[in-house]
């Protein structure tokens, strides 16, 4: 994000972050963790609610971080020194994806005792879609997802391969999911620490995402829809080679610009932060752009989505980001496709390309 863009939003804590093992308190009775992650995106926010369920005092977690040795650890740390010798009571997860769910069953299999489980609260359509990936169905590896980039313009035989023989790292960092959770649904309210929290479904960028909202404490835990720094990742993948992730996205957005003007955002990434109707402005804007490229680029000439990467994406790509700046540019593409915007066209190569309608 430009400096410019970033001015417009503003940082309570500033650049205080929590020490890992430590927690912060941003609102009363809520806590914000700090897990780190192997990926460039190098953490995840995690947060700690102050909680009573059942009659039994202790914590409601919500997300959990990657399943690694070092995330285990820090975890106990945060056993040891943060959760003043009260018990988690569930474990909630906004998504489905790999750095929100993949401690969730060890999270709940460590605080469950006999008569009393921790129970993993989320989305059906997440967990199900969880259970499904760590079985291999979903993701951007596999046969099934080297038809799908092929299709859209991906011919390096060598890259294609890498994806075919690529086993799905989900189940690495996901090796299990809960049997069983406690289903999350849009406009449901979960009393935590007694006070209410607003379920918000949000599509687009999972299956069916849940961000949180509390009136009285005027917080939004907001995952991955609505982040400070960065664009959320939406992408078409081969499992559903039709989808159109990005317009489901664009409405998600829209119906957050319901909440206050005020609220302080917690996001998965990043620092909290209150200018939610600015960010939301600024992620709208930056999709529109990136929409008018795509429609002039393929009004001068037909594209496929691998055509595209130039214009969407100004930095230089390697081999393991290509699929997924792929599943953007298709995202795009269809976006314009659903507003009758452009067409595809199946070339004689078995390349698609996009065509002004």
């Amino acid at each position: 994000m430009s400096h410019t863009l970033e001015q417009a939003l503003r940082y309570p804590l500033g650049d205080t972050l929590p020490e890992s093992g430590r927690s912060l308190e941003v609102a009363r009775g809520v806590r914000w963790l700090r897990m780190p992650l192997p990926f460039v995106l190098d953490h995840i926010n995690l947060w700690l609610l102050r909680d009573e369920l059942d009659g039994r005092a202790g914590w409601t977690v919500v997300d959990c971080g990657v399943d690694s040795a070092s995330t285990r650890a820090v975890w106990e740390q945060v056993f040891e020194r943060e959760l003043q010798g009260l018990p988690v009571l569930r474990v909630v997860v906004t998504h489905m994806h790999p750095d929100h769910i993949g401690l969730a069953h060890w999270l709940t299999a460590r605080w469950s005792e006999p008569g009393r489980e921790c129970r993993l609260w989320i989305s059906t359509g997440d967990w199900n879609a969880a259970c499904n990936a760590v079985r291999g169905g979903t993701g951007p590896a596999g046969e099934e997802a080297a038809v799908f980039y092929a299709l859209h313009g991906l011919a390096d035989r060598e890259a294609l391969q890498r994806v075919r023989s690529l086993r799905s790292d989900f189940a690495t960092l996901v090796p299990a999911v809960p049997t069983r959770h406690r289903r999350l649904m849009d406009a449901q309210v979960l009393r935590i620490g007694g006070r209410d929290w607003v379920c918000l479904a949000g599509y687009g960028h999972a299956p069916e995402h849940m961000a949180l909202h509390c009136p009285a404490l005027e917080v939004l835990i907001a995952g991955d829809m609505v982040l400070p720094r960065i664009s959320t990742n939406i992408s078409v993948y081969g499992h559903q080679p039709e989808g159109d992730p990005l317009t489901l996205y664009l409405a998600s957005l829209e119906r957050m610009r319901a909440l206050p003007a005020g609220v302080l955002v917690l996001p998965s990434h990043g620092k909290p932060f209150v200018g939610l109707h600015e960010r939301i402005a600024q992620l709208q804007a930056h999709h529109a752009e990136r929409l008018e490229e795509v429609e002039r680029s393929c009004a001068q000439a037909p594209r496929s989505a691998l055509e595209l990467l130039p214009g969407l994406f100004r930095r230089p790509l390697d081999a393991s980001q290509i699929p997924f700046a792929l599943g953007e540019a298709v995202a795009h593409a269809h976006c314009l496709w659903g507003r009758g915007v452009l067409g595809p066209r199946d070339g004689a190569d078995g390349v698609r390309r996009w065509v002004a309608a």
